[in-house]
């Protein structure tokens, strides 16, 4: 079992990694349908990690892993399955929305893996992690409002909650699995979740026109899908789904970041009201709870 600051390091290293994913993803589809971006990150992450594991192999670096085994099928099949259509949601929610507000509604994440690791898996939630859930969600909600005087919601934002739902309950079941190879997991993840949302893709007449975007979208996934979800699983290992998940929230906001600066759009005031709260939220979900709150809870 690694070391809690050690665990911490690694969700930070995964954290860094996906930030990059909204705004380049934002930026490759200009010229990549969204069914076949998704496709294509999991398969760069697949093809990626599994040089990985050859250059460890052949360096005698590689250590000693517990493969999945059968009774892991449940959650490895779930996994690849909830890993298709997340993706696939958040690159049609990226077509709709800005990449600034889909990296800070990545955070909605924390609210579906906390509770599905509460309700699925008995984790214990803190008071100061139910509050960073209520902050969280009640940002979300803004980010979403597309007409505040109609109270309606943009479709781009729904689809982004519904990516975060999928990954959600894909933590959780990587959770199930986390003290298995990590490197396996990965690349089950990248070709079974790439392969499925290719054949989707294909199947929905959708095609490459432009071998270099297809070529940044595989570099893409292998970094912000390969190696986060790498370290991810580690930090699992030490720290569980919900603070795991919790320590991620600053990949929105890198991602927040890096968005503004690549499209040079200026934030809406909504957006620096919901910045603030999803800032309150992460820094509530990421502060240890003493004890004795954590028992009462």
């Amino acid at each position: 079992m690694p070391s809690n600051r050690t665990s911490i390091l690694w969700a930070v290293l995964a954290a860094a990694f996906y930030a990059l994913n909204a705004p380049l993803s934002k930026w490759l589809l200009a010229d990549i349908p969204p069914t076949m971006m998704a496709a294509l990150l999991y398969l760069g992450a697949g093809t990626g990690m599994t040089a990985v594991r050859l250059i460890q192999r052949r360096t005698g670096t590689r250590p000693h892993e517990a493969p999945l085994t059968r009774q892991d099928l449940p959650y490895t099949v779930g996994m690849v399955v909830l890993d298709i259509a997340a993706p696939i949601f958040l690159m049609i929610g990226l077509t709709k929305t800005t990449a600034a507000n889909a990296s800070l509604l990545n955070n909605f994440e924390i609210v579906a893996t906390a509770l599905i690791a509460l309700l699925a898996f008995g984790e214990v939630i803190s008071r100061r992690l139910w509050a960073a859930i209520g902050l969280v969600t009640l940002s979300s909600i803004l980010l979403s409002v597309e007409d505040a005087g109609s109270f309606s919601f943009s479709i781009g934002s729904v689809f982004v909650l519904l990516a975060c739902t999928c990954w959600g309950l894909e933590n959780n079941c990587t959770r199930s699995i986390s003290d298995k190879d990590p490197l396996q997991i990965v690349v089950i993840k990248g070709f079974g979740s790439g392969g499925g949302s290719l054949v989707i893709a294909l199947l929905q007449g959708e095609r490459l026109t432009d071998g270099l975007a297809a070529l940044g979208a595989l570099a893409l996934g292998f970094v912000a899908y390969g190696l986060s979800i790498f370290f991810y699983i580690y930090a699992q290992r030490g720290l569980g789904a919900a603070k795991t998940s919790a320590y991620y929230a600053v990949a929105p906001f890198l991602g927040a970041g890096l968005s503004l600066a690549i499209f040079r759009q200026a934030p809406s005031p909504i957006f620096l009201v919901a910045l603030l709260l999803m800032a309150a939220g992460a820094w509530l979900a990421t502060v240890d709870s003493p004890p004795a709150e954590d028992s009462s809870s």
